[in-house]
């Protein structure tokens, strides 16, 4: 048991000092701008996101292509505007993403060192235990054959 309470104390210590959210790097706080790259992130990484972009690109071309010519600001077939806005939206987020995702990777890395950590303690202690357990059989063979040899002799 007390092998067992030991491997625990080890978790929640290893645990304890992991960043409980993305909002700490390296035990200290993030930079403002490292927090706009994680929100960023977070939102474009999401199916609202795509969504949005789907249905504006939906009513932009459909706009564009079933309007009156007069009315069309960005003709079919090229669609200059539209591609020029997209390809600045992509410029723009691409980076921003990819600064979220090295933040966000760093913490689960953190986590998986600390996982890793805590199994190799825990194996530790599974030797240890079976090394017990063993020595426990030892002596109980030991004190049963014993048992056995004062019965036969009495």
């Amino acid at each position: 048991m007390k092998v067992v309470n030991s491997v625990q104390d080890e978790k929640k210590e290893v645990t304890e000092n992991l960043p409980k959210t993305s909002n700490q790097k390296s035990g200290g706080k993030l930079k403002l701008l490292d927090k706009l790259a994680l929100v960023i992130t977070r939102r474009v990484g999401s199916m609202n996101f795509f969504l949005l972009i789907f249905f504006w690109t939906i009513c932009w071309l459909g706009y564009n292509t079933l309007m009156p010519k007069s009315a069309r600001f960005d003709p079919f077939p090229a669609f200059v505007l539209w591609l020029f806005i997209s390809n600045v939206i992509q410029i723009l987020l691409m980076p921003l993403l990819l600064v979220g995702q090295n933040i966000l990777g760093a913490d689960s890395e953190k986590r998986a060192k600390a996982d890793f950590e805590i199994n190799i303690k825990a194996e530790l202690q599974n030797e240890i235990i079976i090394a017990q357990l063993e020595e426990n059989e030892k002596s109980l063979k030991h004190i049963l054959k014993h048992l056995k040899l004062n019965k036969e002799g009495a």
